[in-house]
């Protein structure tokens, strides 16, 4: 969890949500990513997405069965949906998203037993540094309209 709070802190420092996820198996990293919904100007590449992907390619498969994702913001509907279809073994996250969460929060779709693959699923690791720095990157966002060091100011209006 200590690299996906890295990565996080990444994000942040390119103004994106600062969400930071990696893969894991038999103890060995296999994929690892931060937010570019920015930088790509796409509305799918969060963390957890991107993680998936690098990780399906390292392993030449999309079936995730024995692999962990640690990601330092619960996932979202589109997120947890994408690693049920990957058959992720484990999730492991740090701040819930009460907004927006599908990990138990507001919905529970990584553990729904209507659908054909349950995700095991831990919460509250290092919860209170990634809910500070969350906390941190939203209220320079409301105070000023950007957060991180290097915000693109390429699309903004009046920018």
């Amino acid at each position: 969890m200590r690299e996906a709070l890295e990565l996080a802190r990444k994000a942040y420092d390119m103004g994106e949500i600062p969400v930071g996820a990696v893969i894991v198996i038999d103890d060995k990293i296999i994929a690892r990513a931060h937010n570019e919904k920015e930088l790509r100007n796409d509305a799918t590449a969060h963390a957890e997405m991107l993680a998936l992907q690098q990780a399906a390619e390292y392993l030449g498969s999309w079936r995730l069965t024995g692999a962990t994702m640690y990601a330092t913001l619960e996932p979202c509907s589109m997120c947890a949906g994408a690693m049920v279809n990957a058959r992720l073994g484990r999730l492991v996250f740090a701040a819930r998203d009460t907004k927006a969460g599908a990990a138990g929060s507001i919905l529970d779709i990584v553990r729904a037993p209507c659908l054909n693959h349950q995700v095991q699923v831990k919460e509250g690791v290092l919860q209170e540094e990634s809910t500070e720095l969350l906390s941190t990157f939203f209220e320079y966002l409301r105070r000023d309209g950007r957060a991180g060091r290097r915000r693109s100011t390429r699309n903004r209006v009046g920018g």
